[in-house]
């Protein structure tokens, strides 16, 4: 049985009753054809469910302190058992205070990696060691790690005082500790005045366990600082190239200076989750490292940000990709875009700097749009300054609007009926003096949507994406990617 569009009412005034007559009777008439398990599967099949039940108790905080490139990273993810901190053999790698759920001995903290912590220094470096002391002042207890084969420094006298005046438990890590030698040196550290110095060998593993056994013995049971792990909270990512302002407009969202900030391209290294309430709506806010070029192209540093910018965004729903309104669109940006859609995201395009555009960069930009953002039109776009926090205001609006689509489920009979007019209007052209028919269509998930039609004969590329632009205009759809999968079926043989 093909679709018949008599009687269909349109996807403005469905008719529940007809809708469902016609589910009945299109998968009613499936069973000539030839289906294989996945297909009776994917019919057979409910709505996603994923949704986290249950509540959890606020986590205590252990925040990994110490001067640049004594291994903080390096042992962060030693504690983590996986590679999660961009790590690399120069000092000044990791710039704002990041947070990773972790686990010991059956309990659960969370664990803050910092930046490097130094005296009478300026600019962005300044700015870092700031982002240092708020993890310490927000923190339950601290891990102060010193390189021993360095030895105590004035820089390292400097954080103790700083530890002290915070009155929070220290545990001091002794690192870089592979023999016996080490053992010695680590010895020495006792005249810090911290205690027991634990000597530990972060990119070996070597003590790490003795370190964390007494890290929990620090750890107050009930925390002052911690909050429970974010579950339920919508995932936002922040991306686009280096310097478009990611970091500013996390900055100015949350009404705080919670992200190191510079003119110096690539600031931020590691993604940064914020919790953030947005018109009594909570969101975690994620930037993100500036996606330089291809990953393959990069190095160091970069190339593990990049990975985790990558790992941000399919962890995330919705991404707001940043453009710079005052220069030309680049490569870059519309592979950061690409990247998104590929992902299944929401997709939200901010153009950036608008207080910085003139007049005469304007007609550019309209044209830019058009010949560049022509396959994303679906995507809302939002004109704002992170600088000045102009038009932000405007940023929840069109992040709603995408995550609202991006979770649509349009009922089965409706879309069937949907399809009716639509092909009895537009049929397929005919290919090979064959006309392909639609026999059925259903939405297999949400989250994008994904929509599987079921045909007589292969579906054409342009009239798969005619189909799209149509279920766009008809359910809306705005700023979620949807996809057209065809299943192409022969009637049984009897």
């Amino acid at each position: 049985m093909t679709l018949d569009a008599s009687d269909a009412p349109g996807p403005d005034a469905p008719d529940p009753v007809d809708d469902a007559e016609r589910e009945r009777a299109l998968r009613a008439g499936l069973a000539d054809y030839e289906l294989d398990e996945a297909d009776l599967a994917l019919l057979e099949g409910g709505d996603d469910d994923d949704e986290h039940g249950g509540a959890d108790a606020a986590w205590p905080v252990l925040a990994v302190v110490g001067r640049p490139n004594v291994g903080k990273s390096t042992l962060v993810n030693r504690i983590l058992g996986r590679r999660e901190a961009v790590v690399e053999d120069k000092p000044g790698v990791t710039r704002d205070r990041v947070s990773y759920p972790a686990e010991w001995a059956g309990r659960e903290f969370t664990l803050v990696d910092t930046g490097g912590w130094e005296v009478d220094v300026a600019g962005i470096d300044a700015r870092v060691a700031e982002q240092a002391e708020v993890a310490i002042s927000l923190a339950d207890a601290v891990v102060f790690v010193v390189d021993a084969t360095v030895g105590s420094t004035d820089t390292d006298e400097r954080v103790v005082r700083l530890l002290r005046r915070s009155g929070k438990p220290v545990v001091l890590a002794a690192n870089k500790v592979d023999g016996p030698r080490g053992e010695a040196e680590a010895a020495e550290l006792w005249s810090l005045g911290l205690g027991q110095p634990y000597p530990v060998s972060a990119l070996h593993g070597r003590g790490t366990g003795d370190l964390l056994d007494a890290a929990m013995d620090a750890l107050p049971e009930v925390t002052a600082h911690g909050r429970a792990p974010v579950r339920g909270p919508r995932r936002v990512a922040l991306v686009g190239r280096p310097n478009v302002g990611k970091s500013s407009l996390l900055n100015k969202v949350l009404g705080a200076e919670r992200v190191v900030v510079d003119a110096t391209a690539g600031t931020t290294r590691d993604p940064v989750d914020e919790l953030v309430e947005l018109k009594g709506v909570p969101y975690v806010f994620v930037d993100t490292a500036g996606i330089r070029r291809r990953v393959h192209q990069t190095s160091g540093a970069d190339f593990y940000a990049s990975l985790r910018t990558q790992a941000a965004i399919e962890k995330a729903e919705v991404a707001v990709v940043l453009l710079d309104a005052s220069e030309p669109m680049t490569e870059q940006d519309t592979r950061v875009i690409q990247q998104v859609v590929d992902a299944g995201r929401a997709l939200v395009i901010a153009y950036n700097k608008w207080d910085l555009m003139d007049e005469d960069r304007r007609p550019y930009l309209e044209r830019e749009i058009e010949k560049e953002l022509v396959q994303i039109r679906w995507a809302p776009r939002v004109n704002v300054s992170a600088r000045t926090g102009w038009h932000t205001d405007r940023l929840v609006p069109a992040l709603e609007r995408s995550l609202d689509s991006w979770d649509t489920r349009i009922p089965t009979g409706r879309l069937n009926a949907f399809l009716g007019e639509l092909v009895a209007a537009h049929p397929h052209p005919l290919r090979g003096g064959k006309q392909p028919r639609i026999l059925f269509a259903t939405q297999a998930a949400t989250r994008p949507p994904r929509f599987v039609v079921f045909a007589t004969g292969f579906l054409e590329p342009q009239y798969r994406r005619f189909i799209e632009r149509r279920l766009r205009e008809a359910f809306g759809f705005e700023g979620t990617p949807i996809q057209v999968a065809v299943r192409v079926r022969e009637k049984r043989k009897r």
